[in-house]
């Protein structure tokens, strides 16, 4: 018996697809078959991405951490693309670097609002227009190795992806009775700009190849690979799982 992964007819959001990780996503969705609506906070960005992955894809300017962005995101997608059978939450925010004692309210809120808010409110909607439909799903929500194990100078954003975590796995009981499957990815550490402070400091990135067996950071397309299994009905059994993608880190 052969398989093969295919989104051929399915529609697909993915938030926070102007660069890295969710670019790499929107690239290999579109490629195997799925319409894409690419959002981000910024217009220009995601529209030069959507512009040239082809007709497979639109571009949506949402701020998610504003709960009527969020809405008003899904409500685009149905009316231009006419429904939506996978949301890939990877929008995030890290503002502050530093000990947790030290931050301050305005950053915490930020990382908060845009890291589980939007999250919760992505999911809400997307599932809401799923049971609506009666129609099976996909929820993909970007985690992160920060929310499994300890993160010094990165507290409060490895609290955010603590609570993805949690969230993915209640939210995959609720409405595993309604046929949407709701998942999480947990990255370590990947090349993207997110990721910079860490990658392109020199003792930083010693310590981090230090800590993971395969000796190396990981590529966006690694995670996008894993994302596509996710959303295709090859995964049609798994549900409230946490992948971890980390090069062996979290093992050592």
């Amino acid at each position: 018996m052969t398989s093969s992964i295919t989104l051929e007819g399915k529609v697909a959001i993915v938030t926070g697809a102007s660069r890295g990780i969710g670019e790499a996503i929107a690239r290999m969705f579109a490629a195997n078959g799925a319409k894409v609506v690419c959002a981000s906070r910024k217009l220009e960005g995601v529209t030069a991405v959507a512009e040239s992955i082809g007709p497979a894809a639109i571009a949506v300017a949402a701020h998610t951490g504003r709960e009527d962005d969020c809405v008003a995101l899904v409500q685009t997608a149905v009316e231009k693309l006419g429904k939506v059978d996978v949301l890939v939450n990877n929008a995030a925010t890290n503002p502050y670097f530093g000990s947790m004692l030290d931050v301050d309210v305005g950053a915490w809120d930020k990382t908060f609002e845009v890291n589980t808010k939007g999250y919760f409110w992505m999911a809400r909607e997307v599932a809401r227009h799923l049971r609506a439909r009666d129609a099976a799903g996909s929820i993909i929500n970007m985690a992160s190795v920060a929310g499994i194990v300890a993160s010094p100078l990165q507290g409060v954003y490895a609290m955010t992806k603590a609570a993805v975590i949690s969230m993915t796995k209640t939210l995959a009981y609720e409405l595993a009775g309604n046929k949407i499957r709701v998942n999480a990815i947990a990255p370590g550490f990947v090349d993207t700009k997110f990721a910079a402070a860490v990658l392109k400091n020199d003792a930083l990135l010693d310590e981090v190849l230090r800590m993971t067996p395969m000796k190396r950071y990981g590529q966006p397309d690694e995670i996008a690979g894993c994302a596509l299994y996710l959303a295709s009905d090859s995964a049609s059994y798994l549900t409230g799982q946490a992948i971890v993608i980390d090069g062996g880190m979290t093992i050592a």
